[in-house]
């Protein structure tokens, strides 16, 4: 959520940078509303000053025997007056309220402007593999190998859905595992989260209300299945005052992913590429606010990290204004190259959030000076095992048929080389 007073002393940076995200909210109405319940609160002081001194009158009348009956009525009034204006100030206090949840984050000065079409290379890692035969899509050689099972999910749960099997699922298993050793290794706390959490911590973060309809909500205890693991790792500091010594707080945790994918119909049916439940390890920062642009950087080498040690080809895009999420300032996406598809997949997105997550979740930390300041949030994946799994499967097949297992899993799968 914005700073109401960002708004007001800098009206025309916040309507030019919503618009950037393709916003049409009004500012000006919301600047009118605002000014409206600042008069009704200066009005409110007055009476409740008059109020005090019409009081203090009664009782010197009171006290000195004399006629007191029109100090109570005109006392009366003002009592009156100020119970209708605090209705007033509810009303519009509400109808402010449903506007600024709706206004996304303002992107940062170095974001690109534009559409997706737009995003900016970074940089590239690794060299795309050649073959001397024809690279099969994951879907197509794991059905093969008999560790993935796309009909059997569609038996149990419809499209959008998967099974691994045997060695598919250990891989699985061993990626969560490795990927989990080395982030904590690298200083990130593991977490053990909630999967299913309520309507306030989906908002802390910034899901609701704009993505309801990608939610999976549970009646009739209102209860949201997450769709990133940043949801509920987030909010651990949600309603807190942190101190300075307890920054930054780095937090890693592995949870199911769960999307409805709405505006998606259609879209990379085939395999993992495109569904509506997978895993993930995630990594999240909680910063202080002049830190979190060089917090971002780091956590860009942290999630590439686990594609290097995996010699997957990766590059890295600063994502344009018209890509970038509801909440988020600015975002770094990583790609990863499979060879199957051919074709460059999302498999990471780095984001910071600056104060937007913590406004809503009244995150603050108590500087070394004593103010309370809202902190920067900070996400990333660490990474989608959706889109993982089916790099590996492709960028490391073999004219035989068989799938090499990266050495760095070795030591997590058994000690097994080859699937086949």
């Amino acid at each position: 959520m914005l700073d109401i007073r960002l708004i007001r002393e800098n009206p025309d940076l916040v309507k030019t940078g919503i618009a950037k995200k393709k916003d049409t909210t009004d500012i000006d109405h919301l600047l009118a509303l605002d000014e409206q319940r600042r008069e009704i609160i200066r009005q409110v002081e007055s009476l409740k000053s008059e109020r005090n001194t019409v009081s203090a009158e009664i009782a010197r009348k009171k006290k000195a025997k004399e006629p007191a009956e029109h100090a109570i009525a005109a006392m009366k009034e003002v009592g009156e007056r100020i119970a209708q204006l605090d209705n007033d100030l509810r009303e519009i206090d509400r109808k402010l309220n449903d506007l600024m949840i709706w206004i996304p984050n303002i992107p940062h000065d170095s974001v690109p402007v534009g559409d997706e079409s737009n995003n900016q290379l970074v940089r590239e890692w690794g060299s795309i593999p050649t073959f001397d035969f024809t690279v099969k899509p994951h879907w197509e050689i794991g059905q093969q190998l008999a560790i993935f099972d796309q009909e059997a999910a569609t038996r149990l749960s419809g499209s959008g859905f998967y099974v691994l099997r045997g060695l598919g699922a250990a891989m699985e298993r061993a990626l969560i595992n490795f990927m989990l050793d080395t982030h904590t290794a690298d200083g990130f706390q593991e977490t053990s989260i909630p999967f299913l959490v309520n309507w306030d911590t989906m908002f802390g973060t910034g899901q609701l209300p704009k993505m309801d309809e990608d939610m999976y909500h549970t009646d009739p205890d209102n209860m949201y299945l997450i769709p990133t693991a940043e949801v509920s790792l987030t909010n651990l500091c949600r309603d807190s005052i942190l101190s300075y010594q307890d920054l930054p707080v780095s937090l890693v945790a592995v949870s199911p992913c769960f999307r409805r994918e709405a505006g998606a119909a259609g879209k990379d049916t085939r395999g993992m590429l495109r569904v509506h439940q997978f895993l993930k390890v995630e990594l999240v920062k909680i910063v202080r606010p002049e830190q979190s642009y060089n917090e971002l950087e780091a956590l860009v080498r942290q999630a590439a990290k686990i594609l290097e040690l995996l010699k997957l080809p990766y590059r890295v895009l600063t994502l344009a204004t018209g890509d970038l999420s509801f909440a988020s300032a600015k975002t770094y996406d990583l790609e990863v190259w499979s060879a199957g598809v051919k074709n460059w997949l999302e498999i990471s997105s780095i984001s910071n959030f600056e104060d937007f997550q913590a406004r809503r979740m009244k995150c603050r930390f108590r500087d070394e000076d004593k103010r309370n300041l809202f902190v920067h949030t900070l996400n990333g994946s660490g990474l989608a095992l959706a889109r993982l799994i089916p790099a590996i499967l492709e960028n490391y097949q073999n004219a035989d048929g068989t799938i090499t297992v990266p050495e760095v899993l070795r030591p997590y799968m058994n000690g097994i080389e080859r699937i086949g």
